[in-house]
């Protein structure tokens, strides 16, 4: 499914099953608890904090979409193009970022270039 597909599928199903948009404000809101959702997940199976029963069964693609399904919701009300605004990000990024990681200490792996890295 490509993104237009898939904002094509949204609006569908939201004015066919949902009845309607939520409005943007409610719906950044619950964007944001959707991602909150997917970070407590993530901070417990791949961080530090030990994983509660209660969230080891919980499936990290599923999180990982309705995060997806919100943004693409607010796209969608406020006629964004997520194919064309992922182009442009990416061409945004190619030209800012052309060295910049490449010539990150941090990411390169020499801790001796890295401030306050303890040497």
């Amino acid at each position: 499914m490509t993104l237009r597909e898939a904002q094509d599928t949204v609006d569908h199903w939201i004015k066919t099953v949902g009845v309607r948009y939520f409005g943007e404000l409610t719906n950044m809101a619950i964007l944001t608890e959707e991602v909150g959702e997917l970070a407590r997940i993530i901070a417990r199976r791949y961080g530090e904090q030990s994983e509660k029963e209660s969230d080891k069964n919980r499936d990290l693609g599923d999180e990982m979409a309705d995060v997806l399904w919100v943004l693409i919701c607010l796209a969608n009300q406020t006629g964004v193009d997520l194919t064309e605004a992922l182009h442009k990000n990416l061409e945004k990024k190619n030209i800012r970022d052309a060295t910049r990681h490449k010539e990150n200490p941090k990411l390169t792996g020499n801790p001796t270039d890295v401030v306050g890295s303890g040497n």
